[in-house]
């Protein structure tokens, strides 16, 4: 693979040290998409990289080498740092595992690299977080080509109704189903519409909204469980909240 010269828009997804001195790195790269890369002496005591090889940091990236994995030749900001702390850290550090695991390496797509910008950004300033991580979660799907059936019952054809209740088949779409049925797949058809319509479906239609898009998620990570999800659990009184930038751990792979 023949890498362009040149700085290229970029953030990284998961950093973990690599050597003594350096990172191995799993970036989002306008250009090339998800990538793995080294960043050699980020972690020496000279190095002007490690304050900016960090996840929610816009880049301005040069990637060098001819192989899968990257060589960071040069890093600058691409930005100011995006303020994601306590539980907008913990939704940046979900979206990013959404990321690596879901999108395959190599693969850019410019609206997807917009989507990932834009969330970032929202999550930042924005106090409804839950309804930011349904839209990308939506949105992501079908820039991947497995968006979501959300407006005719797969089955009858008939257009979704708010006050019915439908089974949400994975590969297919909604079925109505009988009021009684409940499962993380059973949801109203008022949600199913808030979420076609991107609109707030009320609290019980986010509780149902989320299950629907969990059990979804999970079908495509083949059932394999989000580590990040794991940082939303409710903590003991009294325990410490782990530091945005120290959570990534969790991420690690096994």
């Amino acid at each position: 693979m023949e890498r362009k010269r040149g700085l290229q828009r970029g953030f990284v997804l998961h950093a973990r040290p690599y050597s003594n001195t350096s990172l191995l790195l799993e970036l989002l790269s306008a250009e090339e998409g998800r990538c793995p890369a080294v960043a050699r002496g980020a972690k020496g005591r000279r190095s002007t990289q490690s304050g900016l090889l960090r996840p929610f940091q816009p880049l301005l990236l040069e990637l060098t080498g001819r192989g899968e994995v990257a060589t960071v030749a040069r890093v600058e900001p691409g930005g100011r740092p995006l303020s994601l702390i306590g539980e907008a850290g913990y939704c940046g550090l979900y979206v990013n595992e959404l990321m690596m695991r879901l999108l395959g390496r190599g693969d850019p797509q410019a609206d997807l690299f917009a989507l990932y910008e834009e969330v970032l950004t929202r999550l930042s300033v924005e106090p409804e977080r839950g309804l930011l991580l349904r839209r990308f979660e939506l949105e992501m799907l079908k820039i991947l080509g497995y968006a979501l059936v959300l407006d005719h019952d797969v089955s009858s054809g008939e257009p979704v109704r708010a006050d019915r209740r439908y089974a949400y088949l994975v590969e297919q779409g909604p079925v109505e189903v009988l009021e009684a049925a409940r499962s993380p797949q059973v949801v109203s058809g008022a949600t199913l519409l808030a979420l076609r319509n991107d609109a707030d479906p009320g609290v019980a239609g986010r509780v149902e909204a989320r299950r629907l898009m969990r059990a979804v998620l999970d079908h495509h990570l083949g059932g394999r469980p989000l580590k990040s999800r794991e940082l939303f659990r409710p903590r003991r009184a009294g325990s410490i909240e782990p530091e945005t930038s120290t959570i990534s751990d969790h991420l690690d792979d096994e």
